[in-house]
């Protein structure tokens, strides 16, 4: 657990290579996304979802495809 962790185990993840620590942060990532219902959402993204969700249900025909978002991202 986190508790368990020192602050000394913490410095010493902190002086791993760069590659290593992105490699360490997507396995936790990975860890996460296994569950995402057992990750705590705080009020303001829950506020933020709800409003996006009803948005949506004002406006549903107001989408853009998913190749759309590529499409732009790679324009960027």
């Amino acid at each position: 657990m986190l508790d368990d962790m020192s602050d000394t185990d913490v410095a010493e993840i902190l002086k791993l290579p760069p590659e290593e620590r992105l490699r360490l942060a997507e396995i936790i990532w990975e860890s996460l996304a296994v569950d995402p219902s057992s990750v705590p959402l705080g009020d303001a993204h829950r506020a933020v979802i709800d409003e996006r969700l009803a948005e949506h249900e004002r406006n549903p025909d107001d989408v853009i495809s998913r190749e759309q978002v590529l499409a732009e991202a790679r324009r960027g």
